[in-house]
C-alpha cells in the first residue's frame, strides 16, 4: 500500500523560506509522476508543482521562479523548498502520486495517493 506523509509546513514571515517533505512509503517515488497541490481557507485546492516519473518538473505560474520540486532516490522522498514566499501562498499543501500515464495539467482525480496535508503559513 502506497503512502504519503507530509512535513515541513509552519509559519514564515513573508521573503522567507521553508522546505515541505513528502515521504513515500509502499512504491519508489521515481516511479511515480508526483504533484503538490494546496488549499488555502474559502478556495479550491490548486496545482502547484509537479515532478514526472522522468524528473521533468511543471510549476504553475504563481510559483515559477520561486519554488523547486525535487527527488532523493535514496530517501525515496520528494520535497518542495519554497523559497520568497508570500502572504497568499498560505495554504495546506498536499503531495500526491500516481503510477499513471502523465497528463498535462495535472488533475486530483488522476491522482490515487495523497497525504494529509501540512499547513504553510506566511504572515505580511
Amino acid at each position: 500500500q502506497v503512502q504519503l506523509v507530509e512535513s515541513g509546513g509552519g509559519l514564515v514571515q513573508a521573503g522567507g523560506s521553508l522546505r515541505l517533505s513528502c515521504a513515500v512509503s509502499g512504491a519508489i517515488f521515481s516511479s511515480l509522476n508526483m504533484v503538490w497541490f494546496r488549499q488555502a481557507p474559502g478556495k479550491e485546492r490548486e496545482f502547484v508543482s509537479a515532478i514526472q516519473w522522468n524528473g521533468i518538473t511543471h510549476y504553475a505560474d504563481s510559483v515559477k521562479g520561486r519554488f523547486t520540486m525535487s527527488g532523493d532516490n535514496a530517501e525515496n522522498t520528494v520535497y518542495l523548498q519554497m523559497n520568497s514566499l508570500k502572504p497568499e501562498d498560505t495554504a495546506v499543501y498536499y503531495c500526491g502520486g500516481d503510477p499513471g500515464h502523465w497528463h498535462w495539467p495535472p488533475r486530483q482525480n488522476e491522482y490515487n495517493y495523497w497525504g494529509q496535508g501540512t499547513q504553510v503559513t506566511v504572515s505580511s
